[in-house]
């Protein structure tokens, strides 16, 4: 399970009248019923999924092996109908094994550039803290700039364009930590655990059905590439008012004044966390991000952003404490 709630909570029947959006926004919600098909017990994390393509963000997964992390952004991808390549991160993966590299070519006797897999609309990295950051930071401009430079010529990633990246937990054996630099480029991080015991018999009945986690037959594209841009388009577009953004920056401060943080919220994180906010708040459709919007995306999009205090981490003291102590202390505005 993820702290992301598995649906947004709906508004008020006069607060989000019937507008040309509902049919848009239930498309997208869609793509939840299709991922169903073949995960289970992961909704919080589908919605974590859903709420990174929104907001044009990245989306990084950890949790042991076995928890279906692959197989729910393949599936996510399925649902979306969006070109989807995978790329499984080892240790002696190179740069331009990812974003292409220039190849000579005997008949012209000129250098080519031949596209990495990372030209696609979603890039699974498979297990990415499985390579050095050598190879990690391939995608660093790509994730940031959604384009890859290459021999002076800047060529454009298509759109849209979004990076699902899972990793084992850090204190597995041939794991490499992810640089701040890289982590920061995720907009999200979810920790996916093993599901709830029914969630977990559920699965077993498919799998003694004959169900296939390599055929996927039963799901189906519900959403095409048109209207997930006119959906990013929407939720960029849900207005914050000033009390919401003055409360996102409270917030961030009091990360940075917390005896436990060596390194608190930039002032890039609260932006992320504004996005995630405003595509949560359009799933629902708010037309504005409450409060309530903000505290249900904060741990996930701030939890591998902040940096705690060597002595904390000797003491148990964890990131996601740490937050959920700071929405705890932080004034509401009402």
């Amino acid at each position: 399970m993820t702290d992301i709630p598995p649906r947004p909570d709906l508004p008020p029947a006069q607060a989000a009248p019937r507008d040309e959006q509902t049919d848009l926004r239930q498309a997208i919600a869609r793509v939840r019923d299709e991922v169903g098909k073949a995960v289970v017990g992961q909704e919080g994390a589908v919605s974590g999924l859903l709420i990174a393509l929104l907001a044009r963000g990245h989306v990084l997964l950890e949790g042991v092996p076995g928890v279906a992390k692959t197989l729910m952004v393949r599936t996510f991808s399925r649902a979306l109908g969006l070109d989807t390549k995978r790329v499984q991160f080892t240790p002696d993966l190179m740069p331009g094994d990812v974003s292409g590299s220039l190849i000579y070519d005997a008949k012209s006797g000129e250098f080519e550039f031949r596209e990495g897999p990372v030209f696609t609309n979603i890039l699974l990295a498979d297990e990415i803290n499985r390579t050095p950051p050598k190879t990690q930071s391939a995608l660093l401009e790509a994730m940031e700039e959604r384009q890859v430079s290459a021999d002076g010529v800047t060529r454009p990633l298509p759109d849209p364009f979004l990076v699902c990246a899972t990793q084992n937990p850090i204190e597995h054996e041939g794991t490499y930590t992810l640089p701040e630099a890289q982590l920061d480029r995720f907009m999200i991080k979810l920790v996916i655990d093993v599901p709830q015991r029914d969630a977990e018999v559920a699965v077993l009945r498919r799998h003694a059905d004959g169900f296939s986690p390599r055929a996927l037959t039963d799901v189906r594209a519900v959403v095409s590439a048109a209207e997930i841009r006119a959906a990013q388009d929407a939720a960029a577009q849900v207005t914050a008012t000033d009390d919401v953004l003055a409360y996102i920056v409270d917030l961030a401060r009091a990360t940075r004044q917390s005896p436990s943080v060596q390194v608190g919220a930039s002032p890039r994180a609260s932006t992320a966390l504004l996005a995630a906010a405003k595509a949560w708040a359009w799933l629902g459709g708010y037309p504005a991000i409450t409060p309530d919007h903000v505290q249900a995306m904060l741990v996930p999009v701030w939890r591998h952003r902040i940096q705690l205090r060597p002595d904390a981490e000797i003491e148990g003291v964890s990131v996601d404490a740490v937050l959920h102590s700071v929405l705890q202390q932080t004034r509401v505005p009402i």
